[in-house]
């Protein structure tokens, strides 16, 4: 109890430390999640050219408007709303050319034009998507009636439009909704930076106080456990604030156990203090193993490989992607919280974390260096006031 409690006060004592451990990983949580709040975005503007200017036409830009997601803009030139779209005013054109309808109920095929920005990359999907849609149901009827004058049955009419009908069954994030595809990776990207850096300033913190004295008095292993279990304790629940959050506060779908999700958050942060405990042993200076350490794990949430498949990943970026704790965590969370994956099937994807029980061996080395050294700096300064 006497190292848990020297732990507390340690924490209590550092303004850093205890703004790490307790605001402000909950500011920026909250932050994040206020910034995507609107869950799907809404009114995005669109550029529409209507060289046709029909009824046709106007209903069609009608039936785009309708769209919670669509905002018309309307231009005379398709010029000047390509222009819109590059300098990012819209970030869709939808282009009617002349004599649309006409074409539509003779033998011509006219063509929509239709260009979107793919830059970016979620907003492009929708708005793709969205635009298909609204247009879809007012072009089909004009096709069958086409259909129909051509002499076609009502059935056959339809065959030729669709001869393939497909069902699109979401298994989750139906609404595609960005709340549930964005934020859970990132705040564990967020949680995995912020653990790290408050581990390594606690052991910092330490050793630029007392050197290894009090290490040393207590038990080396004995400090060291104490530290890992109460970072531990102190993230998973900041962990289960998240899950909170996400799933009783905003209602996301969680199909899995909040209590599974926690063993293997806890698997995680058992990885990230081996890395941490690596790092700085290794390299022997706090600043610069916090610099180093949130340089290689600030770009986590591009590795997870939510937003960009990891199979087309180039080989360095697979390597890189497998040395964050995060990367193997949001699998596991991903088959839990989508799929309903259990504590046994989670126990089995945790083989993917037997890569970083490696810097066992190398930490032990490392930490009876650095004690040997500090031993005999002290052993020398004590022999220098002597004389």
């Amino acid at each position: 109890m006497n190292v848990f409690k020297r732990e507390l006060i340690a924490v209590y004592r550092d303004p850093w430390q205890l703004a790490l451990t307790t605001y402000v990983p909950l500011f920026f949580m909250l932050t994040l999640w206020w910034i995507f709040s609107a869950a799907l975005p809404e009114k995005l503007p669109v550029g529409v050219v209507d060289y046709d200017n029909t009824q046709l036409s106007r209903e069609l830009i009608r039936n785009l408007n309708a769209s919670p997601s669509i905002k018309v803009i309307s231009y005379a030139k398709a010029q000047a709303a390509q222009h819109a779209m590059k300098t990012g005013n819209i970030f869709a054109v939808v282009t009617f050319p002349d004599h649309l309808k006409v074409g539509l109920l003779t033998h011509k095929q006219p063509t929509i034009d239709i260009r979107y920005n793919t830059q970016f990359l979620l907003v492009g999907k929708i708005l793709s998507s969205k635009i298909q849609q609204s247009l879809a149901d007012k072009l089909l009827a004009i096709s069958t009636r086409k259909q129909l004058l051509a002499g076609a049955t009502v059935h056959q009419a339809s065959i030729n439009i669709s001869p393939v009908t497909a069902q699109i069954t979401p298994l989750y994030n139906s609404n595609n909704n960005y709340v549930a595809f964005l934020v859970p990776p990132m705040l564990i990207a967020l949680l995995q930076l912020v653990a790290a850096m408050a581990f390594i300033n606690s052991i910092h913190h330490e050793f630029k106080a007392d050197g290894a004295r009090g290490w040393k008095a207590l038990g080396v292993w004995k400090v060291l456990s104490a530290k890992i279990i109460l970072y531990t304790a102190i993230m998973l629940l900041h962990g289960a604030f998240i899950y909170s959050l996400l799933y009783y506060v905003i209602g996301i779908v969680n199909k899995g156990s909040v209590f599974t999700l926690l063993f293997a958050l806890t698997a995680m942060l058992f990885a990230l203090w081996l890395i941490a405990l690596f790092l700085y042993f290794l390299i022997k200076d706090g600043a610069r193993v916090t610099s180093f350490s949130s340089a290689l794990l600030a770009p986590a949430f591009g590795f997870m490989g939510v937003t960009f498949p990891v199979a087309n990943m180039p080989l360095f970026a697979q390597y890189y992607r497998m040395v964050m704790p995060s990367s193997h965590y949001i699998d596991t969370h991903i088959k839990v919280a989508n799929y309903g994956a259990s504590v046994d099937q989670v126990l089995l994807g945790l083989s993917s974390y037997t890569g970083f029980l490696i810097l066992v061996p190398f930490i032990i080395v490392l930490m009876k260096r650095y004690f040997s050294s500090l031993q005999a700096i002290e052993q020398s300064q004590s022999i220098k006031e002597r004389a």
